[in-house]
């Protein structure tokens, strides 16, 4: 049940970036991550009064409430920096950078969490690995001019992911998902408007379009889904195999910047992403 919850989260990761690259378009990249967060805010804790798994928050396990903070902080990190890049650079170059996370992750849950790490899944984590330097550019990394500072959030981005799942599968162990996620939630939510409010931000609201606002919300919504099945399969699952499948939402975002941003993609990219979803596939299998 854990892998469909995993295959589910990468599905609504990868319709979520494709509608937060609509949602962020002429409008502060910060204000949008917050905004954006109040709907997933209100959908995780409508998830925990549907499922009946409501805990006042002081009867939760101090030690879950604060690798869930501190899983929160890092969420809100990964996305002030992926809103960034997403603003400035194109989302087929974006993503994979991105989805690089994949590598750390599996390195810290074998450094930290205890799970295997023999040599097949050293050579998935290898694939992975090629594949996602496949796709992306040598010219983006050294050249940081004209626009190409996108790497660096990017890069950024996938560090502070890493972090995210580490930290959130010991966040939730022992507790309900659905709570957890909700709990999390919470952190990144304050701390998304604080780095607005310094930034006086809210002053623009007023001259945000209605296709933003539209693709905010539903952008919000898919990472409110995408989350509950992601802690759900982490709760149950090895974080070294549940976030390489939940990464798989890079075949979404890779079509859809194809079809709807038309942008291009090489042959080399192509390679790449056949060389990721060939080690993630058979990490699952070994």
């Amino acid at each position: 049940m854990w892998l469909i919850l995993a295959f589910m989260s990468a599905l609504f990761a990868g319709v979520t970036s494709v509608l937060a690259k609509l949602g962020v378009k002429d409008m502060d990249s910060n204000l949008a991550t917050a905004l954006r967060t109040i709907v997933v805010f209100a959908f995780a804790w409508a998830m925990v009064f549907i499922t009946g798994a409501y805990t006042p928050v002081w009867e939760i396990e101090a030690r879950n409430l604060l690798f869930l903070a501190l899983s929160g902080l890092a969420t809100g990190a990964s996305w002030l920096c992926y809103f960034k890049a997403l603003q400035m650079g194109g989302i087929n170059k974006v993503v994979p950078v991105d989805k690089s996370s994949v590598v750390l992750t599996v390195l810290l849950a074998s450094a930290l969490l205890g799970e295997g790490l023999g040599p097949y899944k050293l050579l998935c984590v290898a694939l992975i690995g090629a594949g996602t330097y496949m796709m992306i550019e040598k010219k983006d990394v050294t050249d940081m001019a004209g626009g190409k500072g996108w790497f660096i959030y990017a890069a950024l981005s996938a560090v502070f992911a890493s972090l995210t799942a580490i930290l959130g599968k010991t966040g939730v162990t022992g507790m309900d998902a659905n709570l957890g996620t909700a709990v999390r939630t919470g952190v990144v939510l304050v701390m998304a408007w604080i780095v607005v409010f310094v930034q006086k931000g809210p002053r623009s609201v007023k001259h945000i379009g209605g296709k933003n606002w539209l693709f905010l919300a539903m952008s919000g919504c898919a990472t409110g889904a995408s989350w509950i099945c992601f802690y759900h399969a982490l709760q149950s699952g090895p974080a070294g195999v549940v976030v390489p499948v939940d990464k798989l939402s890079i075949l979404v975002t890779v079509f859809c910047g194809v079809v709807i941003f038309k942008e291009k993609v090489k042959l080399k990219s192509l390679s790449g992403l056949a060389l990721i979803v060939a080690g993630t596939v058979w990490m699952i299998f070994i």
